[in-house]
């Protein structure tokens, strides 16, 4: 695994909106606080609009709803007004003395009756025909008679079949003239500009609109013999209209106006309503509005939206009112004062408003102890971690929120124990080293001073012992075999003092460019032919193209000699010997590795191998000098030697160089 140094890390700054946070000293829980305020007002704010829209159209739609509702009940009003017209001829047409004055063609005889049913029924019209349409009475103008009515189509329709018929028709000016010279006074309008209405080039309306109802007349031998018709007419007569409003609105007034309106238009034309001016006159003569006319008369469909009426908005209803032939004569409207539900819309809106901002008010005052909640085992662990930062490393923190922050909580406490942990072990390390230092460093003068005290003395005795073994004639054996003795125990001490000046005076290394491989195979030369040797199994697996390294080459193979013999006098000359060697990736190091398979080193011994003058060898062979000679080369070369062993497995000795001098000086 890849492993990059700290200082060499380099994070990233985020930029937009972060980067508002890096030059603000600013609390944890007002981060919180922030975010979740922005969160709340922008949904709070989402919300708002598109309730407000769906509130909007709510309203509208109730309040078209409504006048889709009234609509319905101004047509069953209007059309009860056609059905007691047909009742009142249907029973008439029935009478006998209807059928017996027609039969004689004394129609007067009936002039009483008819015209006393005629008033009580509130009738405009009310008359008899022959078979043939020819006019034989009129209760309102009992002289015009004679004239001919099969032009018209109601008429002819009772006549052709038999049946009544009843429905809305449009009376010219000259037949309500002919039917009562009032009724044409009533009927004519002049025509006033309307806001939004369509141009329309006449001045003047004469003709009329009639509530109609025909039946036939039978003689015994159920044969037509005439029609009995009777009607109202529809202009400036305010009874439907004003029924309408006060079944459907019950005269209810918003802010001093009539909250429902009810009108009966003859083509486009206000014939008969309770929209009203500002002044309190009926809005008549007055014209629906051309996108009303167009979709209503020209096209035949409803109409169920906001429409300007006269001189205010209302949500209206406006469907076509059709002749007996199905033709479309006028339109049937309600309507209903739009002020109201945009009030009510705008109250509606209000409210919601009021209580959306409540609550994001409350969502943040809930966000704000929520998030202090939130930041106040965060500050511990702060706090915690600056008391750590300072080296107070036996800080610990108790957090019991069952979440995240307690386990990180539990984290920081076990990261300062093995922190606290670690401190001792380097202290005792730390000691361990110093003391080692100043006994190596003491030892290194006393044996400086010892070998120069005694080497002179020594070397005497060396020369004086091999003079005497060579003159071999003048002394007995047993004199021989102790010269011979005092000889090798002098040589030992030689060696001792030779090793105790080596490691006294350790000098600088020389250091230049070598080959760590060809190092060890000219330490392997130098051995492989000792006898020692002979049943050693060496194994060499030295990395190819291993790259050079900066050392003191005669150095470091004094090193790598005492690290093969060591392992060859472990074994006792007999076993495996394993060297390695290879480039440490992403590091500045190479390792050289020597393993054998001895019989391992105790734990004990482990702690003490690299003191001067140790060794686990017997007496006589050895001085302990070895590895404290190789150990302190090694730290000269600014390298470490690690060692790796288990009691009946083996021993290893890592070797670890640096390819590079660290900024000693040198000859590279």
């Amino acid at each position: 695994m890849e492993t990059i140094p700290i200082e060499k890390i380099q994070i990233k700054k985020p930029g937009g909106f972060s980067a508002l946070w890096r030059g603000l000293q600013v609390p944890i829980h007002v981060k919180l606080m922030l975010a979740s305020v922005l969160m709340i007002v922008i949904i709070g704010v989402v919300f708002l609009v598109i309730g407000v829209q769906l509130i909007g159209n709510r309203v509208v739609a109730e309040a078209q709803d409504k006048v889709r509702n009234d609509l319905n009940t101004a047509r069953v009003i209007y059309e009860a007004q056609l059905q007691q017209i047909d009742t009142v001829v249907s029973d008439e047409a029935r009478h006998e003395f209807l059928m017996e004055a027609v039969t004689t063609q004394n129609v007067s005889s009936a002039f009483g009756e008819l015209n006393n049913i005629a008033n009580e029924a509130e009738l405009d019209i009310f008359g008899v025909t022959n078979n043939y349409g020819k006019v034989l009475l009129r209760t309102h103008n009992p002289n015009a008679t004679g004239d001919n009515l099969g032009h018209h189509e109601f008429i002819k329709s009772v006549l052709s079949t038999g049946d009544s018929v009843l429905g809305t028709v449009i009376f010219s000016g000259e037949d309500l003239d002919q039917e009562s010279s009032s009724l044409a006074g009533q009927a004519r309008f002049t025509l006033f500009d309307t806001p939004l209405a369509r141009p329309v080039s006449e001045t003047i309306e004469t003709s009329g609109m009639m509530l109609i109802a025909a039946s036939p007349i039978f003689n015994s031998r159920q044969e037509i013999i005439g029609v009995i018709f009777g009607g109202k007419l529809l202009n400036r007569n305010y009874d439907i209209v004003d029924l309408i409003k006060d079944t459907v609105y019950e005269n209810v007034q918003y802010k001093g106006q009539d909250i429902g309106t009810a009108t009966i238009f003859q083509g486009d034309l206000r014939i008969s309503t309770n929209v009203k001016y500002e002044d309190g006159r009926r809005a008549i003569g007055t014209r629906v509005s051309e996108e009303v006319y167009n979709q209503v008369i020209v096209q035949g469909e409803p109409w169920i939206d906001r429409a300007y009426v006269v001189n205010n908005w209302y949500i209206t209803a406006y469907e076509p009112i059709k002749d007996v032939d199905e033709e479309i004569i006028g339109i049937l409207y309600v309507g209903v004062l739009e002020q109201k539900y945009s009030d009510i819309k705008r109250e509606t809106m209000l409210t919601f408003i009021a209580i959306t901002f409540a609550g994001i008010l409350v969502a943040i005052g809930g966000s704000y102890l929520i998030s202090r909640q939130v930041s106040i085992p965060i500050k511990q662990m702060v706090a915690a971690s600056k008391e750590v930062a300072s080296g107070n490393l036996e800080t610990r923190v108790r957090i019991e929120t069952n979440d995240e922050i307690q386990f990180l909580a539990e984290s920081f406490n076990e990261m300062a124990k093995s922190l606290q942990k670690r401190d001792r072990d380097l202290k005792e390390f730390a000691t361990q080293r110093i003391m080692q230092s100043d006994k190596l460093a003491l030892i290194g003068q006393l044996s400086a001073n010892i070998a120069h005290e005694l080497n002179n003395p020594l070397q005497g005795i060396v020369t004086f012992s091999h003079l005497l073994l060579e003159d071999n004639q003048k002394i007995d054996t047993d004199t021989q075999l102790s010269l011979e003795t005092i000889v090798g125990q002098a040589n030992r001490c030689r060696d001792i003092i030779r090793g105790l000046l080596d490691f006294s005076r350790q000098r600088q290394p020389d250091k230049s460019y070598f080959d760590i491989n060809a190092i060890v195979n000219d330490c392997l030369s130098l051995v492989e032919l000792q006898a020692l040797f002979h049943n050693i199994d060496i194994t060499r697996n030295l990395q190819p193209n291993l790259p050079m390294a900066v050392i003191d080459a005669s150095q470091i193979e004094r090193v790598f000699m005492n690290m093969i013999i060591n392992a060859a006098e472990a074994m006792e000359g007999s076993g495996k010997l394993t060297i390695s060697t290879r480039e440490i990736n992403n590091t500045n190091n190479i390792e050289i590795s020597f393993s054998d398979t001895g019989p391992g080193i105790s734990e004990e011994n482990l702690k003490k191998i690299f003191d001067p003058f140790f060794t686990t060898k017997d007496v006589g062979h050895g001085t302990g000098l070895g590895l404290a000679i190789s150990y302190g080369l090694v730290k000269s070369h600014n390298g470490t030697i690690q060692v790796n062993s288990e009691v009946g497995s083996g021993t290893t000795f890592i070797v670890i160089l640096p390819k590079e001098g660290n900024g000693d000086n040198g000859k590279y």
